[in-house]
């Protein structure tokens, strides 16, 4: 009689399943930590607009449940908690408030438990991040750079994750004070947060502890602050990179400054991270709106646009989009009025953002969601073009007028780096001390009165026209962070007016919206990294804060007004032209097709009859002629498909 066969018993049974099961995890685990991420510009929902620091668990889950039935359909998948979501929400607590921040044994951040009571489970998200990823949504936070100042003033240990116990090395134990760099807090939240030093092991170590823990909530996406434009910390977002590159899951990196940035700043940075801002915050006001096109298009020329980043592509972020319904900057208040922006000014803005392939993150309370903000944010045309479209430039070839008077516009070449301050229309500027702009400074010393720190920026009559600004003496305060005396040798304030009670701050000292450029400023001295300044042998002013470097240029307005074109390609052989009024008034906006086939390098209408359509409207014009021109409203936009 032949062997009768039997099942295993139910403990090899059990074993061989978990066995499987790890095995599984073990290729998911393998196959996604080696997925090629944001390989299109991410979109998503982020508290922020609506909720500032305040959002709490009910409210963002009903967020995201939105968010998973209106928005998931067309690519929206982060939803994301913004700042401060580790502070308590109780009396006496605002942004740059001390004292009221949830940190545990190690130094690190835990969720508010008041406002996200699941996190009493394992005083984390993970509760929170298991409901969101069940509804198909990747799960986001934002952080601010480095350690808090709560956790330094309390000396907290270091964990090392390999042991689990403290960080030890060179035979003792390392804690917050030898890592926060005290002369480093952030500029707008000088009570909230440092740089670490992540040039020692224990800096790392920290770091790594921090993110690991993210990883282990479920965290899918970080948006850090406070780390780039003056705030720039390149040692840390570098060091954040590849420690989010030895987790076996992808974590989509975005970065945020509290001020602009320019390209040469971004040239080291990009290949980090996957998002990065290149503005201060947005908000619903059209000035905000249109200083974003001269900074998107220096970026574009630049060729920033889904160039290389943290383990896929990187993209230049311009912001949230704040329609709908919000709250204001930096409140203690929830969602309480609608957005200031019309809705031509929302489609220019979504238009932009489209065009320029800037990841999309919607900012409105979802529950108050109206037809007309939905219909904006999930335009099919618009949203094509964000994700698929390629050669994405400015076009310069566009002739515009004011129907009324029959004004001419020009158009517009303007950057907008940071700007530092003004003396006679001429600014002093931050950049990357490797661009050539930062060159050319120097020491200009007078008889018995103070030195000058000088840059000549233009020729006139054959002579060269200096700017220069007063070189100060050290000025200590008992009340102040400090540095080591050694550091400050070659360091020195500088000012306007030769006065040492006001000297040049390298960073705001508030978070800054994006068509501010007043900050960063004088201010009342202080022996502070942000108004530290050397003059090394290269010519470079070099701030001791960022190690960015000064410059000098002349003020532009026009870059902000009259009409302005972007131009794309379709993945199948489309071609998109978008007009932007930034007038007042209405604008007739021209281009000419033999121009547009210039800069393309096609020759249109030679072999081919194209027609072209509007994306917003669905309208069809018809044959394409010579020329496309259309009346443009105020603060309006319109895009056309050209197909040939």
């Amino acid at each position: 009689m032949g062997a009768r066969a039997t099942s295993p018993p139910p403990w090899r049974r059990h074993c061989l399943c978990r066995a499987l099961h790890f095995l599984v995890l073990l290729l998911w685990g393998t196959s996604e930590a080696n997925k090629e991420q944001a390989m299109l510009p991410p979109r998503g929902w982020n508290s922020y607009d609506s909720f500032s620091w305040i959002v709490d668990e009910n409210a963002y889950l009903q967020n995201a449940q939105i968010m998973t039935e209106k928005l998931l359909p067309h690519g929206y998948q982060y939803a994301v908690i913004d700042f401060l979501w580790y502070r308590k929400y109780v009396d006496g607590a605002y942004t740059d408030s001390y004292g009221f921040d949830n940190i545990d044994e190690w130094g690190r951040p835990f969720p508010d438990l008041q406002r996200f009571p699941s996190s009493r489970v394992d005083r984390g998200f993970s509760q929170i991040a298991s409901k969101v990823h069940g509804m198909g949504l990747k799960f986001g936070i934002h952080l601010m750079k480095g350690i808090s100042v709560q956790a330094v003033n309390a000396d907290t240990p270091i964990l090392d994750i390999k042991t689990g116990k403290p960080y030890l090395e060179d035979g003792r134990q390392w804690t917050a004070r030898d890592i926060g760099l005290s002369h480093r807090t952030c500029a707008w939240m000088t009570h909230g947060f440092m740089s670490v030093n992540t040039n020692i092991g224990a800096g790392r170590a920290f770091l790594r502890s921090l993110y690991r823990q993210y990883a282990d909530w479920g965290v899918d996406f970080v948006k850090v602050d406070c780390i780039f434009g003056t705030d720039y910390s390149p040692e840390e977002i570098i060091t954040i990179s590849e420690l989010l590159q030895e987790i076996d899951r992808p974590i989509i990196l975005s970065i945020s400054p509290g001020t602009a940035v320019t390209p040469a700043l971004a040239e080291n940075i990009s290949d980090h991270v996957n998002m990065y801002r290149i503005t201060g915050d947005d908000w619903d006001n059209w000035k905000d709106v249109s200083s974003h096109f001269g900074v998107s298009s220096s970026f574009a020329t630049a060729k920033k646009i889904g160039a290389t980043g943290l383990r896929g592509r990187s993209w230049p972020d311009l912001d949230m989009l704040p329609f709908g319904w919000l709250t204001d900057p930096s409140v203690n208040q929830g969602p309480h009025r609608k957005c200031n922006l019309t809705l031509d000014e929302q489609k220019a803005q979504m238009a932009l953002w489209s065009m320029t392939k800037s990841p999309l993150m919607y900012g409105g309370d979802l529950r108050n969601l109206d037809d007309s903000t939905l219909n904006i944010i999930t335009n099919s045309g618009l949203l094509k073009i964000n994700h698929y479209s390629r050669n994405n430039m400015e076009f310069h070839y566009v002739h515009s007028e004011r129907t009324s008077n029959g004004e001419h516009s020009g158009h517009f070449r303007s950057p907008y780096p940071v700007r530092v301050t003004k003396n006679d229309g001429i600014f002093v500027s931050l950049t990357a001390c490797s661009d050539d702009a930062a060159k050319g400074w120097y020491m200009f010393p007078q008889d018995g009165k103070p030195d000058h720190i000088c840059r000549n920026y233009e020729i006139l009559n054959d002579k060269n026209v200096s700017f220069c600004l007063g070189k100060t003496k050290r000025f200590l305060a008992s009340d102040v962070l400090t540095m080591d005396t050694k550091e400050h040798q070659s360091k020195f304030h500088i000012s306007v007016t030769n006065t040492d009670d006001t000297c040049l701050d390298a960073s705001a000292g508030r978070r800054q919206t994006a068509s501010e450029i007043r900050l960063p400023m004088f201010s009342a001295c202080r022996w502070h990294a942000k108004q530290m300044w050397e003059l090394n042998a290269n010519g470079n002013l070099v701030s001791s804060y960022s190690r960015l470097c000064a410059t000098v240029e002349s003020r532009d307005e026009g870059g902000t007004s009259g009409g302005r074109a972007w131009i794309a390609t379709g993945s199948e052989g489309e071609i998109y032209l978008a007009f932007f009024n930034l007038d007042s008034m209405s604008r007739k906006m021209t281009v000419q097709i033999s121009d547009l086939g210039k800069v393309l390098g096609r020759n249109l209408l030679e072999k081919n009859p194209c027609s072209y359509t509007e994306v917003w409207s669905g309208k069809n014009f018809g044959p394409v002629k010579e020329e496309i021109s259309a009346v443009v409203h105020s603060h309006g936009s319109m895009v056309f498909e050209i197909i040939c």
